[in-house]
């Protein structure tokens, strides 16, 4: 054991230590230091010590020493952690949640294994290969490991549907399932497409191009681009979006580092909507990519970012991957829009620090009112096209500010939302009326027209309410009541559609997409703000 242990140590210095650096005598020093300090206690501890445990927890404690997003990923943790981005895994294909220690299929992936044999949206997992799959031992990890599998291999499901007395059996063969990175796509107005991008994965571009060529035959002209809480991913995706929208021959980003000389990223092909009207959608959540593509788009006068000041994470991460199979992405460069600002914010205060800077902007009214941001003129910049001023600093600030909505927030709609009593609620409903709202109405468009949240239903909310230990008040509850009927609408479209139809409903009241659609449909204002 002691040799292996000697082996991995040699490994990992050779890794931290290139040429360059073993010429240096501190450095030298700094590896022989720390490969002794393992080996003493590995050979000389009063007790047994675990390792390959406290090699992890010294990686991760000095990366916390560099920068907030140097990160160690454990090797059972890798594959995990890449998933949303790869875009894919093996699977039965569907969406489930957990109700009442129960697998309930919220909706089966479209052409995916599942639906291909007959499962359905509401149907319960009771079995998976004859193993019971309810109880307190069903959680995420549980779902995963079951049904999850490689692509060929079969699982055997026992489902309960409605009221049905016995179970049906089905046997599904395991697939590769696409997992989506846009959420929504969908008409504004008779003009103005929406599409709402969840993140940065590797197939986002030709997604985003499938979604464009929708919305044109329905009649596009201008878009809104909602990247609101979008921590981003790849890079190269990223300049997939910016081809589709800048056109040619734009830079979209550079990279440079201490040890990483300058690299320039430019479009190299003319998209699909590097012409019509564009509004992008930004705030405290949008990362990364996120804000290489809306600094792209402000630096070059490309369109109108609406919201608040990103996150500013402008750090390039590169994998490096360790003997064991584990990974550390380590800084190497910073992210500059096509002007030079630098995105990244600061950190020099510290990682602990740094992490409470949303709570600080919170703090500072700065989710509320644009004029708490102030920026020296050291950090004035100006757009490549009109000239116009914009400001680096870390994170990208909107054209036009429109601070955060609390018109209907209480504590009351708050519990409901984090106690889980909308998703709950709407679970049950959806169980129980499926196939009447399914009958009543022709299609979601019907649906959102016409249904309506009555008495009877507010009032089993509240039961579901008082079940889950939410207290109820009837003052908070007036004052909410637009959220709560909202929310209960959408999330009731969700379970019997697609998550695509709850942004239909909620977005009805969001200010953010208010302010976008006058600002497309006044071509003046819009061109003002872009100083034409």
């Amino acid at each position: 054991m002691n040799r292996i242990f000697l082996i991995v140590i040699l490994l990992t210095v050779n890794l931290l230590c290139n040429a360059q650096q073993q010429k240096d005598s501190n450095v030298a020093a700094t590896s022989q230091k720390m490969a002794m300090t393992m080996y003493l206690i590995e050979n000389f501890y009063v007790d047994t010590a675990d390792m390959p445990k406290l090699t992890e927890e010294a990686i991760v404690a000095m990366l916390k020493e560099l920068d907030p997003h140097s990160a160690y990923i454990s090797a059972k943790d890798v594959q995990k952690t890449n998933e949303p981005l790869v875009g894919s895994f093996e699977g039965i294909g569907v969406t489930f949640q957990l109700l009442r220690d129960t697998i309930l299929v919220v909706s089966p992936v479209s052409g995916g294994p599942s639906e291909k044999v007959g499962i359905m949206a509401g149907d319960r997992i009771i079995k998976i290969d004859g193993e019971d799959a309810f109880g307190k031992k069903v959680n995420n990890d549980f779902v995963t490991s079951h049904l999850r599998g490689k692509k060929g291999t079969k699982v055997m499901l026992s489902i309960k549907r409605g009221n049905e007395p016995e179970l049906i059996d089905f046997e599904v063969v395991r697939d590769k399932i696409p997992l989506n990175s846009i959420d929504a796509t969908f008409m504004l107005t008779k003009n103005i497409g929406y599409i709402k991008l969840d993140r940065f994965a590797q197939q986002s571009t030709e997604e985003f191009v499938e979604a464009l060529m929708r919305l044109k035959k329905q009649g596009l002209k201008s878009l809104v681009l909602d990247l609101r809480g979008n921590s981003g991913g790849y890079l190269q995706t990223a300049i997939g979006l910016g081809n589709e929208l800048l056109g040619s021959g734009r830079t979209v980003v550079f990279t440079e580092g201490l040890k990483s000389p300058k690299q320039v990223y430019d479009t190299d092909r003319n998209g699909g909507f590097r012409d019509g009207r564009l509004v992008v959608l930004i705030d405290e959540g949008s990362a990364s990519a996120s804000e290489i593509v809306s600094g792209a788009v402000q630096d070059w006068d490309r369109g109108v970012i609406i919201g608040r000041r990103s996150f500013g994470k402008g750090l390039v991460q590169r994998p490096f991957t360790l003997p064991d199979g584990a990974v550390i992405r380590l800084t190497t460069a910073r992210y500059h829009t096509p002007t030079g600002r630098c995105i990244q914010r600061s950190y020099e205060d510290g990682v602990e620090e740094y992490h409470k800077e949303m709570q600080k902007r919170l703090d500072h009214g700065e989710y509320f009112h644009a004029d708490s941001i102030q920026f020296p003129d050291s950090l004035k910049f100006a757009t490549l096209n009109s000239g116009r001023t914009v400001y680096g600093g870390g994170g990208i600030m909107p054209d036009i500010f429109v601070p955060a909505d609390t018109t209907f927030s209480t504590k009351l709609y708050t519990n409901l939302v984090r106690k889980g009593v909308f998703n709950s609620y709407t679970i049950d409903y959806v169980l129980a009326n499926r196939e009447k709202i399914n009958q009543q109405y022709l299609d979601f468009n019907e649906f959102n027209k016409k249904f309506n949240i009555d008495e009877n239903m507010l009032a089993d909310l509240k039961k579901m309410a008082e079940k889950k230990e939410v207290e109820w008040d009837d003052e908070q509850f007036q004052r909410s009541e637009p959220w709560v009927l909202m929310q209960i609408k959408a999330l009731i479209a969700r379970n019997i559609w697609d998550i695509d139809k709850y942004y239909q409903v909620v977005l009805k009241e969001d200010k953010v997409i208010e302010k976008a659609i006058q600002v497309l449909e006044n071509k003046k204002e819009y061109d003002r703000l872009l100083g034409k």
